[in-house]
């Protein structure tokens, strides 16, 4: 019996990329979530078959570690499989190329919800979907760890509300604008003279239409680490590994 993997091609657009012609973070996260809806929708818990019990899927980890940037005018594929899920926890991995060369790495971990309640839910919730889905034990990449350090001696970047064109279907942030939320925290100067050798995002609660936001910041050795607060709460973390222009990590 072969392996499970959903595999796709995407012609990346001009607006997928960054004033060094680089493909954007939140455009690499759009892809690997479209992939990832399409993988679902195969396998038999996509939204369509979801939403009719009240069920659904939210993103609480992404880490991505990058061989290089992609480029303008390359074409991106995108390979993606379940892996077993843990308690609560259904992690999906996806390997990212150009041709044969594999430009990027990703792993993820999702909770299912009541999107009434927002509780947490065990596999066993989606019935025959989950009895006979392929899932597969191989890791395209291994996060350091799932959790980031908080933020102690940080400074406010700036302060955004979170309006309509960032929220999807269930209305709050969707996960791959909050990487253009992070990335915004560093100045033009800064990404012309160093390169993204990884990153992560933590999305602790839903950041909803009005929210404000604040952004803060802290330099660390090795890149930085990232809070979007609204008020007294965390809602969501990052934390990003740079590597010199030329000198990967």
């Amino acid at each position: 019996m072969s392996v499970y993997s959903h595999k796709k091609t995407y012609e990346l657009r001009y607006s997928d990329f960054d004033f060094k012609d680089e493909l954007r973070p939140s455009a690499l996260l759009g892809l690997t979530q479209e992939s990832a809806c399409m993988s679902a929708d195969e396998l038999g818990f996509g939204y369509d078959d979801l939403r009719p019990q009240a069920l659904g899927f939210i993103i609480v980890n992404t880490y991505c570690r990058l061989a290089r940037p992609g480029r303008l005018g390359e074409a991106i594929t995108v390979e993606t499989w379940p892996l077993p899920p843990r308690h609560v926890f259904f992690e999906r991995d996806y390997r990212v190329c150009v041709g044969s060369e594999e430009v990027a790495a990703v792993a993820s971990r999702w909770c299912l919800v009541d999107l009434k309640t927002f509780a947490l839910l065990t596999p066993e919730r989606m019935g025959e979907a989950h009895a006979r889905c392929p899932y597969r034990a191989e890791k395209a990449v291994e996060p350091p760890s799932w959790k980031i350090s908080r933020v102690r001696e940080g400074r406010e970047v700036y302060r955004m509300v979170v309006a309509n064109s960032h929220c999807d279907h269930y209305f709050h942030a969707n996960n791959a604008r909050y990487a253009d939320f992070f990335f915004d925290c560093f100045s033009m100067d800064e990404l012309s003279s160093r390169t993204v050798s990884a990153f992560q995002i933590v999305y602790l609660k839903q950041a909803k239409e009005g929210a404000e936001l604040t952004l803060v910041r802290e330099d660390t050795e090795d890149g930085a680490l990232l809070e979007a607060r609204c008020g007294e709460e965390t809602l969501s973390q990052f934390r990003v590994w740079f590597a010199d222009r030329g000198d990967r990590a």
